[in-house]
């Protein structure tokens, strides 16, 4: 079995204006980098439904479901928050984003792909239960770990969170589901300005102050987050992966590199064979620097791919 990689052109349709970072290039830069490295021929290739509404309802109420889908424009841009707008195409967007990473829960519990990477937007982690904000309309990592136990009948998932900000939606989300444990890294203090007060048990929060690099987010990882995910013994794992704490990164101070996110991804992949049967989702989050973005996406899926 392969990796399955997961998008769809609605994906690229959905545009917050000029000059925003969360931008449709992210994704060209993606699949260009994918062709220049050799590595998209080795990977099974699906175009992602659009999410059931049912889906988006296990996490989100049909309050705000319905909120959103009547917010969306017949013509040019609508701000949910300042950082946040709508266009034509973002209904259409969002659904394909969710429904990409519940076709990755599908493909990988059935056995139809050995992992997959959802290469989508509008991202997700900072959507809580009824907001949207930081570029985000439906938390689709959440909606995937909803999928995974409520359809599939799963017990224990993981999540692992690498963004530069924090994934507070996330956090709003599952902060009561003792069925999840959630690890993340991010720069703090920083948007969204949470993460470090009172987090429940099955939150495993760890901070990192702007300048932070290679050595202060892999010694998290290996004294915080390893040791969580192994008494936890998850059966499956999804990766909040956003990319955007590169050193090449301007949107925030962090100074990861391209081999920071092949190890992390290597670290937690080791974990995954050993309780989850290798069994990982992988949805994109944050990355701006359309460069370091897409080789960081790469360095990802080479060791989700083993190639």
């Amino acid at each position: 079995m392969a990796t399955a990689f997961i998008t769809h052109p609605h994906c690229r349709k959905h545009d917050m204006g000029a000059y925003h970072p969360e931008c449709p290039e992210r994704l060209g830069a993606i699949d260009d980098q994918l062709i220049a490295s050799g590595i998209g021929q080795h990977l099974t290739h699906h175009l992602a439904p659009a999410a059931k509404v049912s889906s988006l309802a296990r996490v989100h109420p049909m309050e705000y479901i319905s909120h959103i889908r009547s917010s969306a424009p017949v013509s040019g841009t609508v701000h949910l928050d300042p950082d946040t707008a709508m266009n034509p195409h973002t209904w259409d967007a969002a659904l394909h984003a969710a429904g990409a990473a519940v076709l990755a829960v599908d493909l990988v519990l059935n056995r139809q792909a050995e992992n997959a990477f959802c290469s989508v937007r509008p991202p997700g982690h900072h959507a809580t239960r009824n907001r949207a904000m930081g570029f985000c309309l439906f938390n689709n990592v959440a909606i995937a770990a909803r999928h995974a136990l409520e359809q599939h009948g799963l017990e224990r998932v993981a999540i692992v969170d690498f963004d530069v900000h924090h994934g507070n939606g996330t956090e709003d989300i599952f902060r009561d589901d003792a069925r999840v444990l959630m690890v993340s890294t991010f720069q703090h203090p920083f948007y969204p300005y949470s993460g470090t007060e009172d987090p429940t048990p099955n939150m495993v929060n760890v901070p990192l102050p702007a300048g932070a690099g290679s050595q202060l987010f892999r010694e998290a990882v290996t004294l915080r987050w390893l040791p969580a995910l192994e008494a936890f013994r998850p059966q499956m794992v999804f990766f909040s992966a956003g990319f955007d704490g590169h050193v090449e990164d301007d949107m925030a101070m962090l100074r990861l590199v391209d081999a920071d996110y092949a190890w992390v991804t290597q670290e937690i992949k080791a974990v995954a064979d050993k309780y989850a049967e290798g069994r990982i989702v992988s949805v994109l989050e944050g990355g701006y620097n359309l460069s370091a973005l897409a080789r960081s996406v790469v360095a990802h899926i080479k060791v989700l791919s083993g190639l």
